[in-house]
C-alpha cells in the first residue's frame, strides 16, 4: 500500500527544494541583495543631510529596498519553475496545490528575510542609527517578522498567476505593489515612529494591520493557488 505524504511534509519538500537550489546557486539572494544595497547606498548619498533625515528618510529607504528586492526575488524564483518546463513536472506530482503554494511562500519568505538582515544593518550604518539604542534593533526585527509573511504570500500567489505570461516582471510589479501598499505603508509609518523614539509597546496598531493583511494573503493564497496555477 502506498503511503501518502502529509500536507506539512509536502510543504517542507517544496521549501527544501527551493532552498537547496538557492544554496547551490545563490542567484536570488545575491542578485536581490546587491540590488537592495544599491538602493540603500544611493538613497543615503542623495537624501542623508544630517540627524534629522534619520527619522524622515531611513524608514522609507529600508522598505523601498525590501519591496523592490522582493519583486526581483519573486520573479527569479518563478523563472526557475518555468525553465525546462519544471512547473509542469511539479504539477503532475501527487502533491496538494496548497502545499506547493506554502512551500514556495516559505522559500520567498526565507530569501526576503535574508535580504532584510543585510539591508537593515547597512541602512543603520549609513544613516548613523544605533540598533542597540531604545530597542531599535528589536523593533526593526519585529517589523520585518510581521511584514515579510504578507509580502511573501502575496508575491507567491501573483507570481504563479504571471509565470506563464511574457511580460511577467511588469505585470507582477503592477499587480503586486498596490496589494502590498497597506503592509508597506504600515511598515514605513511604524518604522518612522520607532526611529523617532516611540516605545515599541505603542506601535501595536501597525503590527495588527500588517498581521491582518498577512493572514488575508496567506489564506487567499492557500485557497486560490490551485485555480490560478492550473488555469
Amino acid at each position: 500500500m502506498t503511503h501518502r505524504v502529509g500536507w506539512w511534509r509536502q510543504t517542507w519538500l517544496i521549501f527544501k527544494k527551493d532552498l537547496a537550489v538557492e544554496l547551490a546557486t545563490g542567484e536570488v539572494v545575491t542578485t536581490s541583495g546587491f540590488f537592495a544595497l544599491l538602493v540603500v547606498v544611493i538613497a543615503s548619498l542623495s537624501f542623508f543631510t544630517g540627524p534629522q533625515s534619520r527619522t524622515e528618510v531611513a524608514p522609507g529607504v529600508i522598505w523601498v529596498a525590501v519591496a523592490f528586492a522582493s519583486v526581483l526575488a519573486l520573479s527569479r524564483t518563478w523563472q526557475r519553475e518555468r525553465e525546462l518546463d519544471a512547473l509542469s513536472g511539479l504539477l503532475v506530482l501527487p502533491i496538494e496545490r496548497s502545499a506547493i503554494f506554502a512551500g514556495k511562500a516559505l522559500g520567498v519568505l526565507a530569501f526576503t528575510f535574508a535580504i532584510e538582515l543585510v539591508v537593515v544593518p547597512v541602512t543603520a550604518l549609513l544613516f548613523d542609527l544605533s540598533l542597540t539604542q531604545d530597542q531599535l534593533g528589536l523593533g526593526l526585527l519585529a517589523f520585518c517578522l510581521c511584514a515579510t509573511p504578507g509580502i511573501a504570500a502575496a508575491g507567491t500567489l501573483f507570481g504563479a498567476m504571471t509565470v506563464r505570461t511574457g511580460a511577467r516582471d511588469l505585470i507582477l510589479a503592477v499587480v503586486l505593489f498596490p496589494l502590498l501598499a497597506p503592509t508597506l505603508l504600515a511598515a514605513v509609518a511604524g518604522t518612522r515612529e520607532l526611529v523617532g523614539g516611540a516605545p515599541l509597546s505603542t506601535l501595536g496598531d501597525y503590527f495588527a494591520l500588517m498581521g491582518v493583511f498577512g493572514v488575508v494573503f496567506v489564506a487567499g493564497g492557500l485557497g486560490l493557488f490551485a485555480p490560478l496555477i492550473e488555469g
